[in-house]
C-alpha cells in the first residue's frame, strides 16, 4: 500500500531509478540522469546504519552516519541532503537539509499516514549526498522496519504424567493468520514450577537472548531438559525478526512424576496357614496415581515361587497361594507416569513369605514309665512343616463305652508332649477312655485314642492304692458301759473296743464336755499307713455360730491318729484323707456328736406359805456358740410329785440373753406339808445345735 506525500518532482524520481540502477563504481547525480566524475563534487563516504544495516528494527527510530571523501574539504561543503522513500519511492516525507558538514544525523522516524498515528512497517531507502557548488553523489541506506506483534504461538505438551527421567519435548503450534513483515525470527519459552512466567522480561519485545528457538517459524520444537518432580506451567510467545513477541503468551502445564509408586502386601502375615491363602498386592502413587486406564496405563502385578505374573489394570491385584510349604510373593506396580516398582534393576519388587500346612500332626499317647506318677498322662505331637503349637492341646477322659462327650482335664504341653495328671479319686470305679487332641501352628488339629504301639489308651480306676479310714469315739479303746434301768436302779456291762470301726457312731455329752476321737489310716490290704496327714472336719448343727472347723492330725507308725474334741454345739465329725499321687483320697463315716443343752434352775425359797408370796422361779439357758433369737427361746417349767412323772405347768420365754424368771404362788391346801420338786426343761427346737436336756431340780414344800 503507498503513502501519499509531496512530491519533489520528475527529475527527483528520474533520480531515484538511476541511483537504484547505477552499475558498481558509478553514482547518480538527482539534477541530471547521466552519470558524472565524482571528482567534480563534494563526495560522502562510508555511510552507516547505527546497529547494522540488514537488521529489522521495531523502534521507529534510526540514526545515520557517513564520512567525506579525504579529496572533499568540509569547507566546500555547504549542506547535508537526506530523503527516506517507501518500497515505491514515494518519498515519506520531504527531503532534509541539513547546513554546514555534519556527519551523522540522529532520530529519524518514519511518519504515520495521514490519518493514522503508527508507521507503516517496511522496507525503506535513505539516500544522503553533499553540496557544495553542486550536488555531489548519492549514498544508500536500507531501513527496516516493523513494530507488529506476531500472532499467538500454543504449546503443545504431552499429555497426562511424564517420568522424572525422560525430557519431554515442547511441540509449538506456529502462529495463526498473516505473519508480521519483518518475519518469524523464532520462539520464546518460560518454564516454570507450579504457575506461569512471562517468557520475556519486556511486555511487547524479546531479545535475541531471550529467544529460545531460532530457527524461524518452522523451529517449532524444543527439549525442555529433566525437570523437578511436581507440575509445571510452560508458557510460549512467538518472536518476529524485529523483536516484537506476541501480546499474549499461550501456557500449558506439564506434569513430571519422579517418584516410583508404593506397594502394600495384604493377605499374608507371614505366619502359618492351614488353607490357601488369598494375597492381594496394592499400590498408590501421591502423583500421577494408579486410576485404571487401559493397557498402557498403571498396572499392578503379583508374581508366586517365580512362577508368571498375573497382572491387573490399576491399583491392585490377587493371587491365590496353595498347597503346602513355604511360598514366595513379589509385587510390582506401574504408575501413571511409568515409573516401575519391581520391574527393574533398580527398584527390587516388594517380597513376602506365605507358609502354608495343611497335614494335621501327629498325636499319640506316651507310656507312662513312673510307678510314682500312677495319674499322670502324656502324649507325644509331632509336625514335620509348621510345628506343634505349644499354646494349645487337650487330654481328655470318659467312662469305657459311654459315648458321652470326652471331659477335657487340666493339660500343660512342654518338650513336644502334652502332659495332663487325672484326678482318679474324682471318678468312680471302673474303666476310662482317653483322648488326646493337639494342634500344629498352621491350626491343623488331630486327636486320638491310641498309645504309640496302637493300643486304646484305658485305665480301670482306681489306679492308685485303695486307702481306707476307720473311725470313731475313744482314745486307743473305747471302754464302753452298756446300762439297763432294773426297778429303780440300772444295771450296767463294762465292754471294752478297740475296733474303731466297731464303736458307737454317735455320742451324746453334757453340755461344755469334749469328747476323745481316735481312727486308722490303712491301705486296701489293711497295712497301716504312718506319718500321714489326716484332717478331722467338725459341721456344727444349725443354728451354730462357730464356723466349720478343720484341725490336722498325723498318723503313728500303726497308722492310729488321736485327737480330743473341744466343747461346743452339736456336729457332725469326719476324718479325711486328701490322698496323694499313688494314694487314693479317702473318707471315714461321720460321726454324730450330740451335746445336752445347758438348763439353770433355782427357786427363790424352799418353803411357801399357802396363798402366801409367790415361789419365783428363775433360771438361765446356755448358749455358748450358739445364737438365741431376740425374742428368746421356749422353757418348760415342770414339777413332780414322789412317785409320779414330771408335769408341765407352765412354759415360760427366754431373753436374748437366756435368762427367765417367772413367780408361782401355792393356793391349795392340799399342798401344805407337800414336798414338790421342780425342774426346767428345754424342748427340741429348730435351728438349735443342742440336745433337749433339763435343769437339776429344785425342792419346794407347802405350808
Amino acid at each position: 500500500m503507498n503513502r501519499a506525500f509531496p512530491r519533489v518532482g520528475s527529475a527527483l524520481a528520474t533520480f531515484a531509478v538511476a541511483l537504484a540502477m547505477a552499475p558498481s563504481g558509478a553514482v547518480a547525480d538527482p539534477n541530471d540522469d547521466a552519470q558524472i566524475p565524482v571528482q567534480e563534487r563534494p563526495r560522502l563516504v562510508g555511510l552507516e546504519l547505527s546497529g547494522g544495516e540488514g537488521v529489522w528494527r521495531a523502534e521507529n527510530r534510526f540514526n545515520l552516519s557517513w564520512k567525506f571523501d579525504a579529496s572533499t574539504p568540509k569547507s566546500a561543503v555547504t549542506a547535508v541532503h537526506y530523503r527516506v522513500l517507501d518500497s515505491n519511492l514515494n518519498d515519506v516525507f520531504p527531503p532534509v537539509e541539513l547546513a554546514g558538514s555534519p556527519e551523522s544525523v540522529l532520530g529519524v522516524r518514519l511518519p504515520a499516514p495521514p490519518g493514522g498515528t503508527l508507521a507503516i512497517p517496511g522496507q525503506y531507502t535513505a539516500r544522503v549526498w553533499a553540496r557544495g557548488v553542486s550536488d555531489g553523489p548519492v549514498s544508500v541506506v536500507t531501513l527496516r522496519f516493523d513494530d507488529r506483534p506476531p500472532a499467538e504461538a500454543a504449546p503443545r505438551l504431552p499429555t497426562g504424567w511424564i517420568r522424572g527421567d525422560v525430557e519431554p519435548v515442547l511441540q509449538i503450534a506456529h502462529p495463526q493468520g498473516p505473519q508480521p513483515l519483518s518475519g518469524i525470527r523464532g520462539y520464546a519459552v518460560s518454564v516454570r514450577a507450579g504457575s506461569a512466567a512471562p517468557p520475556c522480561a519486556g511486555p511487547e519485545r524479546c531479545s535475541e537472548v531471550e529467544t529460545d528457538l531460532h530457527a524461524g517459524i518452522g523451529g517449532d520444537t524444543l527439549g525442555l531438559g529433566l525437570l523437578a518432580e511436581g507440575a509445571h506451567v510452560v508458557s510460549v510467545v512467538a518472536v518476529s525478526n524485529s523483536g516484537m513477541r506476541s501480546q499474549r503468551a499461550e501456557s500449558a502445564e506439564l506434569r513430571i512424576d519422579s517418584t516410583r509408586p508404593d506397594l502394600f502386601l495384604g493377605g499374608s502375615d507371614g505366619g502359618w496357614s492351614n488353607q490357601p491363602v488369598r494375597v492381594i498386592a496394592t499400590a498408590t502413587d501421591a502423583l500421577s496415581g494408579m486410576a485404571a486406564s487401559g493397557p498402557t496405563g498403571p498396572r499392578t502385578g503379583i508374581a508366586v515361587d517365580d512362577g508368571p505374573r498375573t497382572v491387573a489394570q490399576g491399583n491392585e491385584v490377587t493371587a491365590i497361594v496353595a498347597g503346602s510349604g513355604i511360598h514366595t510373593v513379589a509385587a510390582s506396580a506401574r504408575d501413571a507416569a511409568g515409573n516401575v516398582r519391581g520391574e527393574d534393576g533398580a527398584s527390587p519388587p516388594l517380597t513376602a513369605v506365605v507358609r502354608i500346612d495343611e497335614v494335621p500332626p501327629s498325636i499319640s499317647f506316651a507310656r507312662n514309665e513312673d510307678p510314682g506318677e500312677p495319674e499322670l498322662l502324656e502324649a507325644t505331637v509331632s509336625d514335620g512343616l509348621s510345628g506343634t503349637d505349644i499354646s494349645r492341646g487337650s487330654i481328655a477322659v470318659r467312662p469305657l463305652g459311654s459315648g458321652r462327650p470326652f471331659e477335657p482335664l487340666a493339660t500343660s504341653f512342654s518338650d513336644g508332649r502334652l502332659f495332663a495328671r487325672w484326678d482318679s479319686d474324682s471318678y468312680p470305679k471302673g474303666s476310662y477312655e482317653f483322648r488326646a487332641t493337639g494342634f500344629d501352628v498352621a491350626g491343623n488339629a488331630a486327636s486320638s485314642t491310641l498309645r504309640a504301639h496302637g493300643a486304646s489308651m484305658i485305665l480301670a480306676n482306681p489306679v492308685k492304692v485303695p486307702v481306707a479310714i476307720h473311725f470313731g469315739f475313744g482314745g486307743r479303746r473305747l471302754v464302753w458301759h452298756r446300762c439297763a434301768r432294773v426297778g429303780e436302779g440300772r444295771r450296767c456291762h463294762r465292754e471294752v473296743i478297740e475296733s474303731f470301726s466297731r464303736r458307737p457312731q454317735e455320742r451324746v455329752v453334757p453340755y461344755g464336755q469334749g469328747l476323745s476321737v481316735g481312727g486308722r489310716l490303712v491301705s486296701a490290704s489293711g497295712a497301716p499307713l504312718a506319718g500321714y496327714a489326716v484332717d478331722l472336719v467338725e459341721s456344727f448343727d444349725a443354728g451354730a455360730t462357730i464356723r466349720p472347723r478343720t484341725t490336722s492330725v498325723t498318723t503313728d507308725a500303726e497308722g492310729v491318729f488321736l485327737a480330743r474334741l473341744a466343747s461346743g454345739p452339736g456336729r457332725r465329725v469326719e476324718a479325711r484323707f486328701g490322698g496323694n499321687r499313688i494314694l487314693t483320697r479317702a473318707a471315714s463315716r461321720d460321726l454324730r456328736l450330740g451335746v445336752l443343752t445347758s438348763v439353770r434352775l433355782r427357786a427363790s425359797t424352799a418353803t411357801a406359805a399357802i396363798g402366801g408370796d409367790p415361789v419365783v422361779f428363775s433360771g438361765r439357758v446356755g448358749n455358748f456358740g450358739a445364737a438365741i433369737p431376740s425374742f428368746g427361746r421356749p422353757v418348760q417349767l415342770q414339777f413332780r410329785l414322789p412317785g409320779s412323772s414330771w408335769t408341765e405347768f407352765r412354759t415360760v420365754q427366754t431373753d436374748a440373753e437366756g435368762r427367765f424368771r417367772y413367780p408361782y404362788s401355792f393356793s391349795d391346801d392340799d399342798s401344805r406339808g407337800v414336798r414338790f420338786l421342780f425342774r426346767a426343761y428345754a424342748p427340741p427346737q429348730p435351728s438349735w445345735p443342742y440336745e433337749p436336756a433339763a435343769s437339776r431340780p429344785v425342792a419346794v414344800t407347802g405350808y
